[in-house]
């Protein structure tokens, strides 16, 4: 078992919130998850991702909590480990990251077969840990890579790659290889899955009421400084907020397009989640 979360945000975001200051933050669910964190954050103004990991429980890390409490930007992708394949060690923690993508995993994958049969000789190269997360990244990558896919620079690129995955994950499925949620992200899409473990979206739109505080329990408040023009999408293994947050069904490929705003799409079609 492990944790996830991703925000894909309007405009640049403080995450202090989602990593350790909220009742079931990363911080927290990591004394249950303790074998090794990872924060991928884009920032917009750079182009590229800022990613951080170590190998502490997050929520005893003194470097988690100050790259948390730090962390501001338009797409986070977070993950805290609790190990099934592959010791504690840096090279597997979640996200990984190649080529301008970042991926991190849920599950276990028990039937590697399939993956090691769909990973080039390029991909294979690549990967440095023991994990059957990493491998199921690189098998994604040698997917997209053989359609062309792995640049996405318009939306005909983007339909070709989220085809691609939502190919790739429904094999996967089909084949029974173990769970697997997950998200992949190059930063402006996240392409997201869930199968055989929890996952929930949420939406916060710019004309719902400006939270400047949120319920942290036991009648306490935390700030969010979240703004009226933000248009952000959570995407987490737990219910995080006292939010609305929606299950995602078992057996659902999505993605979420950063620009011009926000948005959530179903399997490969173009429909918007409905609210």
């Amino acid at each position: 078992m492990c944790r996830l979360i991703g925000i894909i945000a309007s405009e640049p975001t403080e995450f202090g919130l989602v990593l350790h200051r909220a009742p079931r933050s990363l911080a927290t669910l990591s004394r249950e998850h303790p074998d090794g964190w990872g924060i991928a954050v884009w920032r917009e103004e750079e182009r590229e991702w800022t990613l951080h990991k170590g190998t502490a429980p997050a929520a005893r890390c003194k470097r988690f909590h100050e790259i948390a409490a730090r962390s501001r930007g338009r797409v986070l992708v977070a993950h805290i480990r609790q190990k099934t394949v592959g010791p504690t060690r840096l090279e597997n923690t979640h996200p990984f990251q190649r080529d301008g993508w970042v991926f991190a995993h849920n599950g276990t994958i028990k039937d590697l077969c399939p993956l090691h049969a769909g990973v080039s000789s390029a991909r294979r190269a690549e990967i440095t840990g023991d994990t059957d997360s990493e491998l199921l990244f690189a098998f994604f990558l040698s997917r997209l890579d053989a359609r062309g896919a792995t640049c996405l620079v318009d939306e005909a690129s983007r339909r070709v790659a989220a085809a691609v995955l939502a190919e790739a994950s429904a094999e996967l499925r089909d084949k029974s290889v173990g769970a697997f949620n997950f998200l992949l992200s190059n930063g402006a899409t996240c392409f997201g899955h869930r199968f055989g473990r929890s996952l929930f979206l949420l939406e916060r739109l710019p004309h719902d009421p400006v939270r400047e505080r949120r319920d942290a329990g036991a009648g306490a408040a935390i700030l969010t400084k979240w703004t009226a023009r933000r248009h952000a999408v959570f995407v987490s293994s737990e219910r995080i907020t006292d939010e609305p947050w929606q299950e995602v069904p078992d057996g659902t490929f999505f993605r979420i397009d950063r620009e011009p705003s926000p948005i959530v799409h179903f399997g490969v079609g173009i429909d918007r989640v409905a609210s």
